[in-house]
């Protein structure tokens, strides 16, 4: 049995896409508080708010070994021209490793313009992996999506699972990631190792996802948005989980191509989880029922047995002690957002 690779390597310079959302600004807090120079690149993207962003990252622009460019993945010459200026950070030699997490997100958005969703994901991947092999950038870690699996019957879903059949272009711009990977691991020698989140929540969680979503109209006494009969089930993942899984994938090295499952091994029901947040909340939630949405997922179910064996990935925080972090986070943002606008 392959042991699994759980040491992490010394700080190096780490170039991360999308490092003021959600999972990529609580990422680069963990790099800049272990000494790893950061470069992170975002083009904020107006799917939601630039402001929401700038809070995630407003304690990393004043760090010295952190720099943030402001440019596209589609622009090719603008994207390496930026890459190539030198990190201020006295340690900031080449890039160590490129964490991939920047994308054009949301399921029913790919649906309106999957043009879109292509030339962001698919030719934004494109770009930064011609990048990574022109500068001999040995390590590459992809945010993939449990969207990837479709509507494949076997479940929980597994790497293993080849026969796979999105429903929705966001998906299909993930499953074209992990191929391109694959082409570029095969063909010129990068090591790629894929990760394939499963709804991950928690603190600074994107405003369009469900728990996000549903506390503050919750809280604003505002009905929520329910489609279909409430049956979907979620394999939610804490964010902190993600992180230590992408963490382990920075230091993973026993074969260069890899795809590998971050989720939480568990389903949790959408009325259930209502429920929970009127708990957590304090509140009780009014629902709009609505039509199933086309491109919608009923379930999402993670197989996490290799993510365990080769990456030493460990489930710590159960759903209930995440939705309450999450909404003791939620309150001070709402706070901090009343404010600013008062």
């Amino acid at each position: 049995m392959t042991e699994p690779q759980t040491a992490r390597p010394s700080p190096g310079h780490a170039l991360v896409t999308g490092g003021a959302g959600f999972i990529g600004s609580h990422l680069i807090d963990g790099l800049l508080a272990d000494g790893w120079a950061v470069t992170n690149v975002d083009n904020f993207d107006p799917y939601y708010a630039e402001s929401t962003k700038r809070l995630n990252i407003a304690a990393h622009l004043d760090h010295p070994n952190y720099r943030l460019l402001q440019v596209d993945l589609r622009d090719a010459a603008a994207l390496h021209g930026a890459l190539d200026q030198p990190h201020a950070a006295a340690h900031a030699g080449a890039y160590s490793v490129i964490v991939h997490l920047a994308a054009k997100a949301g399921v029913r958005n790919s649906l309106l313009d999957p043009l879109g969703y292509q030339m962001s994901n698919v030719i934004g991947t494109q770009n930064l992996l011609t990048y990574a092999h022109n500068h001999k950038i040995r390590q590459f870690i992809f945010a993939s999506s449990s969207s990837v699996y479709g509507d494949c019957p076997r479940l929980p879903w597994s790497e293993t699972d080849l026969d796979l059949l999105p429903i929705n272009p966001y998906a299909s711009t993930k499953l074209a990631g992990e191929q391109l990977g694959y082409v570029y691991s095969r063909t010129f020698g990068l090591r790629f190792i894929g990760l394939r989140f499963f709804t991950v929540y928690g603190e600074r969680q994107r405003p369009d996802l469900a728990i996000h979503k549903f506390s503050r109209l919750m809280l604003a006494g505002k009905p929520i948005p329910v489609y279909g009969d409430g049956s979907s089930e979620r394999d939610f993942t804490y964010w902190d989980e993600i992180v230590s899984g992408i963490r382990a994938a920075m230091a993973y090295s026993a074969s260069d191509y890899e795809i590998f499952n971050l989720g939480n091994n568990r389903t949790i029901g959408l009325l259930d989880t209502i429920r929970k947040l009127e708990e957590v909340l304090d509140v009780k939630a009014r629902i709009d029922w609505q039509d199933w949405q086309p491109g919608e997922m009923r379930r999402t179910w993670a197989n996490i047995d290799k993510t365990q064996r080769l990456l030493g990935y460990q489930v710590k925080t159960d759903f209930d002690t995440g939705l309450r972090r999450f909404a003791v986070w939620l309150q001070e943002r709402l706070r901090l957002e009343s404010r600013k606008t008062a």
